[in-house]
């Protein structure tokens, strides 16, 4: 495949030509005239479209997607949003969870989208249901996304109490779950659920990506226990932390401390700046806090911080577009990014947070590409540009026609 006549991020100024050969780039070079050979390739004219690495989306709730019209969350909070669920199941099956998940995966992909990390329900109440829809729709959409699924347990998770969570766990990884979840800052007892969550992961053989701490209390911080955990014991797997909102209520002095912890156990954080600006710092009349992590003192440290959308119109967030630049521009615009960062953290930061290859628009890189109508990393953040072509695996999974 040729695409031909796109820009470049560090050389705006000039028009390339690309080729990928199965699954990696090729080669890079100045844009030139077709070739007697050219009616062989097949030909992408990028008509000066800016090529870039294509996007992540390293935190989504696809079983709960497009149901805001459906279930409600009056209270706007966390435990609103999470209590509407609960009383919200009857209402969702194995067949509309599929069908709502998969609308959501073909949405992402359209916007750019080629890897996808989503949480699954794995509760009491909600069984492995999610689970064996997210299956399904990873097997429907293989071809053009690769889809992590994140068995998302309930609590508790320690003592005697735990045992029938961390049992649904075992199911939900031995059934084709990728990942080990869950909340531990909901927990009765946090540092048991890191505990529990880091022992059962090493008896599966798997990583582990956890809700931590999504509140707003400075008194509670359970990331610093978990890293520690981490370092001691010498997990062998990946670890995520999403949302981890109370490291950004520390002082700075807390937030250097435990940023260098987290950088030293190599845990990758997700910022979910759609959701933690909707549901936190409702209690707080005055001088409300973002709800967002120290992003800048964990990036100074050597942690890779990630951004993703977290909820897509459910209870949890009643808006979203399911496009990762709309992520980028809240990065921008709540948490103090440059643009270029914010675009990074969507793109090869949140693969490299996931665990899936990067591309660096190099020869030998995989080909997870794509060509936005912009002339720069800003302008597309800034316009939420149209993507014009998305390409996993060096294969196409979107293209208009200009």
């Amino acid at each position: 495949m040729l695409i031909k006549n796109c820009r470049l991020v560090d050389r705006p100024d000039e028009f390339f030509d690309v080729t990928v050969d199965h699954e990696v780039i090729a080669s890079i070079t100045i844009a030139e005239k077709p070739r007697d050979d050219a009616p062989s390739k097949q030909i992408v004219d990028a008509k000066g479209a800016l090529l870039t690495s294509s996007l992540a989306e390293p935190h989504a709730h696809l079983d709960k997607a497009f149901l805001s019209e459906r279930i409600s969350n009056p209270t706007g909070d966390l435990m609103g949003a999470i209590n509407a669920m609960e009383s919200g199941r009857d209402q969702i099956t194995v067949d509309d969870t599929i069908a709502r998940a998969e609308r959501a995966v073909r949405l992402m992909v359209s916007n750019g989208v080629t890897a996808i990390r989503t949480h699954a329900d794995v509760t009491e109440w909600n069984s492995l249901d999610s689970i064996d829809a997210l299956l399904e729709v990873r097997n429907r959409t293989r071809e053009i996304v690769e889809l992590q699924i994140v068995a998302l347990l309930g609590w508790p998770l320690s003592g005697d109490l735990g045992q029938a969570n961390l049992a649904l766990g075992k199911k939900a990884i031995r059934l084709g779950a990728d990942i080990l979840g869950g909340c531990p800052h909901l927990d009765v007892d946090p540092v048991g659920a890191n505990i529990a969550l880091l022992q059962l992961a090493s008896e599966l053989g798997c990583g582990l990506d956890l809700h931590t701490d999504e509140h707003t209390d400075a008194h509670r911080v359970s990331l610093e226990d978990l890293a520690e955990r981490v370092i001691a014991i010498k997990f062998a797997h990946s670890v995520t932390a999403s949302h981890c909102v109370s490291l950004g209520m520390q002082t700075e002095d807390v937030q250097q401390r435990i940023s260098e912890k987290v950088a030293l156990a190599s845990i990758g954080v997700v910022a979910l700046p759609h959701t933690n600006l909707f549901l936190q710092g409702r209690d707080k009349s005055t001088a409300p806090p973002r709800g967002l992590t120290a992003i800048s003192k964990l990036r100074r440290a050597g942690v890779r911080v990630a951004a993703g959308a977290d909820n897509l119109q459910d209870p949890f967030n009643p808006l979203g577009s399911g496009d990762p630049l709309e992520t980028a521009a809240l990065m921008v615009l709540a948490a103090h990014q440059l643009p270029d960062d914010a675009f990074d953290a969507i793109s090869n930061t949140a693969k490299s947070v996931i665990g899936t290859a990067e591309s660096h628009l190099k020869i030998g890189d995989r080909a997870d590409l794509m060509l936005t109508q912009a002339d720069s990393l800003r302008e597309a953040i800034a316009n939420r540009s149209a993507r014009s072509m998305v390409m996993y695996r060096g294969r196409l999974t979107h293209l208009t026609k200009n």
